[in-house]
């Protein structure tokens, strides 16, 4: 009997609503030469089990460079890695091991945007928050067999929005917010909206995109 409740509890400790705290060590899928960043728990492919994002970033000590603060930097760029919890394990789903800039990059008179990995109703977005100068973000959701660039949304300008723009690939409408409020100090912006149509001849995989610096979709 003793033993029967020694394993039940280790069945239970292990165990938070029917998912495996840890079904299979997410280092395993890291490539040499790498470390983990960041790691994100949700449900990416709406089947009720724990999905895991690991933000990864290389160790090469060549890009560990003294910027021009004479400070020293690490300039290894990051990358992505998304696991898909199969029967208690983790299966490998999408790689992209060096797709996002360091968060040392130089950001001239401000500071470089922030890299945030969001996952909400089974989609994965990739932010970028630049204080007062707004917000970009890229939605991504999991269709023939990789994450498929679905949605685009940028707001500009900080307290004050200048300008707000929506983009959905797969209705391939886009919507353009301008704010017409010269005096708005924020907060009472009145915005003239806009619809147009877009071209769409394929989406854009996850796995295949080089740096999302040079993926710029506002003007699309």
């Amino acid at each position: 009997m003793n033993k029967l409740l020694i394993l039940l509890f280790s069945t239970l400790a292990t165990t938070v609503f029917g998912q495996l705290q840890d079904p299979k060590e997410q280092a395993d899928f890291l490539p040499e030469g790498y470390v983990v960043f960041e790691k994100i728990i949700g449900d990416l492919n709406k089947d009720g089990t724990a999905d895991c994002v690991l933000l990864i970033k290389g160790t090469n000590k060549d890009n560990i460079v003294v910027n021009r603060f004479e400070k020293k930097v690490d300039r290894n760029r990051r990358g992505i890695i998304i696991l898909f919890n199969e029967n208690e394990d983790y299966e490998l789903g999408v790689k992209n091991y060096d797709c996002f800039e360091s968060e040392n990059e130089d950001g001239g008179v401000y500071y470089p945007p922030e890299l945030s990995i969001e996952i909400d109703k089974g989609n994965l977005y990739v932010h970028y928050s630049h204080g007062r100068y707004g917000y970009w973000r890229y939605t991504f959701r999991y269709q023939n067999s990789d994450f498929e660039l679905i949605g685009y949304d940028a707001s500009h300008g900080g307290a004050v929005i200048d300008r707000e723009i929506s983009i959905n690939y797969l209705t391939k409408k886009k919507q353009t917010k301008v704010n017409t409020n010269e005096d708005s100090e924020g907060g009472d912006e009145v915005f003239k909206e806009t619809w147009e149509n877009i071209k769409v001849d394929q989406l854009i995989k996850l796995s295949e995109i080089k740096d999302f610096y040079e993926l710029d979709r506002s003007s699309y």
